[in-house]
């Protein structure tokens, strides 16, 4: 006897199968029907519930090519459990170091411009910084940095590592920072207007941050052009940062720029 298949779809008419995605807790993806995008918070029998960005929960059955990662059109799947051990690694993918206490703080210094440089930092080299005994403090602007920097009276064994926001050729910023230059001060800085965009647009869930017309309040501007709350800023920030859990969601102008920041300020005398 012959045998035949039952399915009768004409083999250029079927679908080709997606690539099967473990549902990895903070794995950030699109519902392909509604549109909702989030990050996987929880996995359970034949369904995944994702955060979106201002934290509303959506729960959707891991249907076959049911979801949009970076583009592409895939199938959630349950994670495995078990596996051999990993080495624990921080978020700024350093190895862990398990039972670490703080170290005594360094005199040299980490300054930032601002409360959000403060608080992305924290989050991604915040326990590489207590391993090291580094303190992060913020500028409130980039135009006190002649002060901070005299005040501090930086030496071999009290180094100042500065990050600046948009530090390009020409800038004010470039201008204070060529100012306060010494072999005991390290300014250096990313191309961004606001370290809002450090972070990845696909983290976000949106294909790319918004051009804010010269004038405007850029924060203002990006939550007007993106539909987010433009009244309050400090929220949508949060938000933003919530989604960021290692530094594999930060563009790589902001990360050499705090590594080396952090080898500069860890190479004098630990005290």
């Amino acid at each position: 006897m012959r045998s035949y298949n039952p399915d009768l779809t004409p083999p250029w008419k079927k679908q080709a199968a997606a690539p099967e995605v473990p549902a990895e807790p903070e794995l950030v993806v699109e519902e392909v029907t509604t549109g909702f995008c989030g990050a996987v918070i929880r996995c359970e029998a034949g369904t995944v519930t994702l955060e979106d960005r201002f934290g509303k929960h959506r729960v959707f059955p891991m249907e076959p090519r049911g979801f949009l990662l970076e583009g592409r059109v895939v199938t959630l799947v349950r994670p495995a459990s078990g596996g051999p051990a990993r080495p624990a690694r921080t978020a700024s993918g350093s190895v862990a170091v398990p039972g670490a206490r703080a170290r005594v703080a360094r005199a040299s210094r980490i300054y930032v411009e601002g409360r959000h440089d403060a608080e992305l930092v924290e989050r991604v080299w915040g326990d590489d910084l207590r391993v090291e005994g580094v303190v992060v403090e913020y500028l409130e602007g980039v135009d006190h940095l002649p002060e901070i920097v005299a005040g501090f009276a930086p030496g071999p064994d009290a180094r100042l590592g500065v990050l600046v926001d948009h530090l390009v050729p020409g800038s004010k910023e470039s201008r204070i920072a060529a100012g306060v230059a010494s072999p005991d001060v390290l300014v250096v800085g990313h191309p961004y207007i606001d370290v809002w965009q450090a972070v990845k647009p696909s983290v976000l869930g949106i294909p790319a941050w918004p051009e804010v017309p010269r004038g405007q309040d850029w924060k203002t501007g990006t939550c007007r052009a993106l539909g987010w709350p433009a009244d309050n800023t400090g929220a949508v920030w949060q938000a933003i940062l919530k989604r960021v859990t290692s530094y594999r969601d930060l563009e790589p102008e902001l990360l050499g720029r705090v590594e080396e920041l952090i080898d500069f300020v860890t190479a004098g005398p630990p005290h």
